[in-house]
This record gives C-alpha cells, sequence and structure tokens, in this order.
C-alpha cells in the first residue's frame, strides 16, 4: 500500500521538542513523510531558533507537523500517563534518583497532563515532590523535574500520543536519536519484559545512508521522489520483523532470526548503495527498531507501553487484542562517519 492511500507516516520525534543534531534530519525525511514535534505554546516560536536552516527547509516543504501537548495531551491521554506514572512511581523504580544532587529541568505542565486532567497532574506532580523528584512551579507554565523523570515522562508520551495521529491523518511513528539516554531508563527501572503475551525484541543499528548535512533539502527531495519504494520497504520491514519476533518462542527465534537478518541486510546494502552513488559519501546514518507485540485492552494500543529500547510498562488487560509498541532508533556521525 502506498503513503497516499494508507495516510501519512510521520516521525514523532522525542523526547525533547527538537532534535540533537539537525543533519540527520535529512536522512529521516527518505523514510517518512514528515517530522512531528510535541511542542508546548510558550516554546512554539523557538524551534527556529534552534536549527534555523533546517526547520526552514521542513517547513517550505510541509514537511514538519506542530503537535499542541495543550490539545493532544487530553483527559484520556492524561489518565493513561497518570496511571503508568503512579504503577511505575509506586514500585520505587524512582526512589534512588533522589539521593544524587542533579540539576532539576523543567516540563511544560502541558505535557504532564494539566489540560487534560489537572487533578490527577497534581496528583502525580505531589507524588513525585513527596519523593523529591519535582518542585514547585517557578513560571506558572511548568514544573521542575529530575531530569530522568523528565525524560521518562516524555518517552511515555512518545506512545501514549500515537493515537493522536488519528486525529491529524496521520500515523506517529516515535523516533529518537539519543537511545542511550533510553536505555538508561530502561536499566534504571528495571521493570519485567514481558508483562504478557510477546516479548520485547531490538537489533543492532544497521548502516542505511549517508552525511547529508552539505546537502539541501530539495535536492533529498528529489531523490526520495526516485527511491521512495525501497526505503519504505526497509521501515515497513524493520517493524514488521520485530513485531514477527516478539509473537516467537525463544527456540523459534534463535532459527529464524539469522534468515530474516539477512533479509534486512541486503535491503540495507541496496540503500547504501543508492545513497552511495547519489552523493558519493561515506556511510553515517543507521536505523533500528526497538518493538513488540502485546496483549492489551480491545480499541487502546496503551494497554501496555514499551518504553522505548527494552522495557515494558503496563499490564495485563482483561481484555485482549494483540498490539505494537515500538520506535525507529537512529544514530549518526559519531559511530558511522
Amino acid at each position: 500500500m502506498d503513503s497516499a492511500a494508507r495516510g501519512k507516516e510521520l516521525a514523532f520525534y522525542y523526547p525533547n521538542p527538537m532534535w540533537m543534531d539537525g543533519d540527520w534530519i535529512k536522512n529521516l525525511i527518505l523514510f517518512f513523510d514528515g517530522v512531528a514535534l510535541l511542542v508546548p505554546e510558550y516554546m512554539k516560536d523557538r524551534i527556529e531558533e534552534y536549527d534555523p536552516a533546517i526547520v526552514a527547509g521542513l517547513r517550505e516543504h510541509n514537511l514538519l507537523t506542530i503537535i499542541e501537548p495543550e490539545i493532544a495531551v487530553d483527559k484520556t491521554a492524561s489518565s493513561t500517563l497518570a496511571t503508568i506514572m503512579t504503577d511505575i512511581i509506586v514500585s520505587g523504580a524512582l526512589d534512588t534518583l533522589a539521593r544524587d544532587s542533579t540539576a532539576f529541568h523543567e516540563l511544560s505542565m502541558s505535557r504532564l497532563g494539566y489540560y487534560g486532567d489537572q487533578g490527577l497532574a497534581k496528583m502525580i506532580v505531589a507524588e513525585l515532590k513527596q519523593r523529591g523528584l519535582a518542585r514547585d512551579t517557578e513560571d506558572g507554565v511548568s514544573i521542575p523535574l529530575h531530569p530522568m523523570v523528565r525524560s521518562l515522562v516524555l518517552t511515555l508520551l512518545s506512545q501514549v500520543l500515537r493515537s493522536h495521529g488519528s486525529k491529524i491523518g496521520a500515523e506517529l511513528s516515535p523516533v529518537t536519536d539519543r537511545p542511550h539516554l533510553v536505555q538508561a531508563l530502561v536499566e534504571m527501572l528495571d521493570l519485567p519484559a514481558s508483562p504478557s503475551q510477546g516479548s520485547v525484541i531490538s537489533f543492532d543499528l544497521a548502516v542505511v545512508g549517508v552525511d547529508l548535512a552539505a546537502v539541501p533539502i530539495d535536492e533529498i527531495l528529489s531523490f526520495r521522489t526516485d527511491n521512495r519504494k525501497p526505503y519504505e520497504q526497509y521501515r515497513l520491514s524493520v517493524r514488521s520483523f520485530a513485531y514477527e519476533l516478539s509473537r516467537m518462542s525463544a527456540e523459534e527465534r534463535q532459527t529464524k532470526f539469522q534468515l530474516r537478518q539477512n533479509e534486512l541486510d541486503q535491503l540495507a546494502s541496496e540503500l547504501r548503495a543508492k545513497a552511495r552513488k547519489a552523493w558519493k559519501k561515506p556511510a553515517s546514518f543507521a536505523i533500528s527498531l526497538a518493538g513488540a507485540a502485546w496483549t492489551a485492552i480491545s480499541g487502546n494500543p496503551l494497554g501496555a507501553l514499551l518504553s522505548v529500547g527494552g522495557a515494558a510498562l503496563g499490564y495485563t488487560p482483561p481484555t485482549p487484542t494483540e498490539v505494537g509498541a515500538y520506535s525507529y532508533l537512529f544514530r549518526a556521525h559519531n559511530r558511522y562517519a
């Protein structure tokens, strides 16, 4: 099914309002129909300041979607976030964070759910304050949080808000360029990997692109027009690979993994060859995915959540249906240049 028939698929960036390095965004638009950012109202005018050239290029070609947490983190999303955060807080997984002297970072009240359900949001903040992980607002629009708690909330929102995509005519696919941070969250939480049927699958990054820092977006989009199908095929194959393996037993997985990995390696090799031929650049951009298939509440794709990188956050619901939680992980330059 082509992208026009299935609707747009947007790379939904997290954990911050803006990416760390704009150059990898140019590779990203080869795989997706655009980029979505979760940006509070009071920060909307700042995104051009972070990366003016990339933001202007994305806007010019209608490739940038701003998701407003004041609208997206509604009552349903706030309730889901509060439920998961309550379970994590009560588990004691965050308690050790209060023992360090890390400087707190602000998180907008809108992303904590104050616009969706202020009562639940205040309850979560009160629980965090009691444990020394949050403080009272200093500016009236944000809450100072321990940075790991802040990252945890934003990682959860990358999954919680996927259902918001249907309201804007797009599928939101979580993406991050900070897998090291995600892995730190996984280790900190140390939650069970398999709360229900299925298990988390992740696999090594495959190098699929080149350094496009000096290439104009116009030229990249022209290349995408001519090569959309193989890039889309790779992206979808990576996701289906993770889901297929997550539904297998450990024994089945061992015998099937190598075959599917070889297929993906072949697709990645073809993408590298196309990119090198077009731009005469060495390989420097890699993509992989962490994903899982869970048994979750029918109609609610958030009955079980994947804290990207490999930790399952959730519960086993009463009315089962199989769903998936996933995130694409990217690395560029520092490992492959």
